[in-house]
């Protein structure tokens, strides 16, 4: 397993990237293309199928596999997040920002 940041942002950019050009760029029918042609709503259920299946991987089925279907998860939020028009960059913000905190402590802060 490859444990180097700089080769992950460089992926998450490059993705990121991919991901606005086709919606902004491409005219030729693609997955992505046809994920924002489908709409608000259908991005966010297959979100919402894709964490499911990456649950279930990670409790009854391989190490590879958990892998994929995590790696299907994170491409539908990019896809969900470049839709809402929402940049992945601002969840690492809030990310950084609750470094440090307690986990508790963060979540009691968000639900009072």
């Amino acid at each position: 397993m490859v444990n180097n940041t700089v080769m992950t942002n460089d992926v998450l950019e490059r993705l990121i990237y991919l991901i606005h050009s086709k919606r902004t760029e491409c005219k030729e029918k693609s997955y992505t293309r046809q994920l924002f042609d489908a709409g608000l709503q259908h991005c966010a259920k297959k979100l919402g199928e894709e964490a499911v299946e990456t649950a279930i991987a990670g409790i009854t089925q391989t190490d590879e596999d958990l892998v994929s279907e995590t790696a299907d998860l994170v491409y539908h939020l990019l896809v969900l997040l470049e839709i809402r028009e929402v940049h992945f960059y601002d969840v690492l913000d809030v990310l950084e920002q609750r470094m440090g905190t307690s986990g508790i402590d963060e979540k009691a802060s968000r639900t009072n």
